[in-house]
């Protein structure tokens, strides 16, 4: 017996009939990007693995549990450096780098949509292979609060236009300052934790020393009780910083978006530097996060390229869909359904239906002969706005009958007057 074969743990198809939906998050994507000045981007679907290593760091747990890396079967010793991507961010600033976008203008405003991919484990919400949504501002002219303010205003837009109402997510906000402000961070957050250390998972032990900012989103649940009870303030701020973060925040309230700072948001990438963002949908569970995003004011400079500042996020489709709750959405009614009444006329129906496809109009046909009724089926299910009824009278007569499905009014035209036929159909 042949094996039968599904999609690999951690995938899923999407099906024709959740395809309507996909289609129209990433049209109002698009048409809301550009209007907020966005050009999309496509990279490779794989990058050399130092390049995820480097920007995310080494120690993250994308890097060191999740990376799906490349291997050939034909002693490529190249494909072993290769990865698939985790995220968009970091493409995005090879792509700036390698085609010299900072000597084109001062500011680059990208978005990019497709397939990441990360060796988690599977569960409601985050898959294998999931597909995000996201925007990338780079540029010597990017630092800005104003420009932070924007990016995060666009993420919470998105999701309106969605369909989703800004009282089902929550917006929630951070600042990690500057460089020099991580760093007095990391000291201030070591000083705090060290009497909590053996309180703390082994995974969080092991961050202490490598990546102390980890701690903070760690989901178990002794670590986030250690966590809770930690005195975290801004202290480690300098006033430059402090001053740059309050003018994020009141840049959004002159928009009127809701937020919350929530000071243990740091984000799990190395590259992240003072505006860091969530959006969570607490009636997803665990896995409530739909997007998030933050600025990264020294990774192109970090990958070799220019010293400029950068700010972007992304949205994960998926979670989208699910704090959406559709699964499926109508497909766009087809125009014409063309009826074969015998055996002879089918030809004809297969050219009439190209010639209406030529006009702009979208034609559907049963390509083997079957009964009346089952094609009237066809038709229903394919929500026919028409229906043409061709048999061997009709073509003996050089008509076709023109059925309109809303009102169940006919009428004969003639079988080659195409004219009027469009004429017809465009009403």
């Amino acid at each position: 017996m042949n094996k039968i074969f599904s999609t690999p743990r951690g995938t899923t198809d999407i099906l024709p009939e959740e395809i309507a939906l996909w289609h129209d998050l990433e049209a109002k994507s698009r048409d809301l990007l550009s209007r907020f000045g966005y050009r999309e981007i496509r990279t490779p679907l794989f990058e050399e693995t130092e390049l995820f290593a480097r920007s995310m760091g080494q120690t993250s747990d994308i890097v060191q549990k999740q990376m799906l890396q490349l291997k050939s079967q034909n002693d490529d010793t190249d494909s072993a450096n290769f990865a698939l991507r985790p995220e968009g961010t970091a493409a995005i600033v090879r792509s700036y780098i390698q085609n010299d976008l900072d000597k084109k203008e001062a500011l680059s405003k990208l978005f990019y949509a497709g397939p990441m991919f990360r060796g988690e484990r599977p569960q409601k919400g985050r898959l294998r292979q999931f597909h995000q949504i996201g925007a990338e501002a780079i540029g010597p002219n990017s630092a800005s609060p104003f420009l932070d303010a924007e990016v995060i205003a666009l993420s919470v837009k998105l999701l309106t236009t969605y369909g989703l109402p800004q009282e089902q997510f929550q917006l929630k906000l951070n600042t990690l300052g500057s460089t020099q402000d991580k760093e007095s961070f990391s000291f201030f957050l070591r000083q705090q934790l060290k009497s909590h250390l053996q309180a703390l998972c082994p995974d969080c032990q092991n961050r202490f020393e490598r990546n102390v900012f980890r701690i903070l989103d760690c989901k178990n649940r002794d670590c986030k009780s250690v966590v809770a009870r930690l005195n975290l303030d801004y202290s480690y701020l300098s006033d430059e910083s402090r001053q740059y973060f309050t003018q994020v925040c009141e840049a959004l309230e002159s928009l009127h978006i809701k937020y919350e700072i929530n000071q243990t948001l740091v984000r799990g990438l190395d590259y992240y530097t003072h505006t860091v963002f969530e959006i969570a949908c607490p009636a997803l569970g665990s896995q409530d996060a739909l997007g998030a995003g933050g600025r990264y004011s020294g990774l192109v400079a970090q990958l070799g390229g220019p010293q400029v500042d950068a700010i972007g996020f992304a949205l994960g489709i998926e979670r989208v869909l699910l704090a959406l709750g559709k699964k499926t959405q109508d497909d766009k009614p087809i125009d014409v359904v063309f009826v074969s009444l015998d055996e002879s006329v089918l030809k004809h129906n297969f050219m009439l239906s190209h010639q209406v496809r030529e006009a702009g109009f979208s034609a559907a046909m049963s390509y083997r002969l079957g009964s009346m009724k089952s094609q009237m089926r066809l038709a229903d299910k394919l929500k026919a706005r028409y229906v043409i009824i061709l048999g061997q009278d009709e073509l003996n007569k050089g008509v076709v009958t023109l059925k309109n499905m809303s009102d169940g009014q006919q009428e004969e035209i003639p079988i080659f007057d195409l004219t009027l036929l469009v004429q017809r159909l465009k009403i």
